[in-house]
């Protein structure tokens, strides 16, 4: 069960790098003015939303793994409020990673309509729900 954790945490670091590091290409990417910088960025957004695709499918699988190793020692594990909210934020993220990908499809088509400005704002979002899956997971308020 202790591998199952280790794995999930590594995959999860893995999958939150991409989601702190992707917005922040797209701030430059807005900013950037000349056609060989847009190129590069695009180039750099398809290739490391690849790798947190990888991050986070192997985050929820060995999430998923885990989760299921503790409810089948613990059955009462499935009944916790915290687990609960946790998944409930997870699923946010989730939400946060396909918009990634629809964002990133839209630079790579000079299609984006968002400011840099906005970008900035987005990019907290996962760094807000990772301190409140953390609290959570490490608390278990309830």
């Amino acid at each position: 069960m202790l591998w199952l954790k280790a794995f999930h945490i590594i995959f999860v670091v893995t999958w939150f790098a991409g989601l702190f590091y992707l917005p922040r290409l797209f701030i430059y990417h807005a900013q950037a003015s000349e056609v060989a910088s847009r190129e590069r960025f695009k180039l750099m957004e398809r290739r490391l939303l690849g790798i947190t695709h990888i991050g986070g499918m192997l985050a929820l699988g060995f999430g998923l793994a885990t989760m299921t190793a503790y409810a089948w020692h613990n059955p009462a594990y499935l009944q916790q409020g915290w687990l609960h909210t946790k998944l409930a934020l997870v699923v946010v993220l989730v939400g946060y990673h396909v918009m990634l990908m629809r964002m990133t499809a839209q630079f790579a088509r000079d299609a984006n309509t968002r400011s840099d400005r906005w970008l900035r704002v987005f990019n907290e979002i996962p760094a807000l729900l990772l301190i409140a899956i953390v609290l959570l997971v490490v608390l278990k308020p309830w």
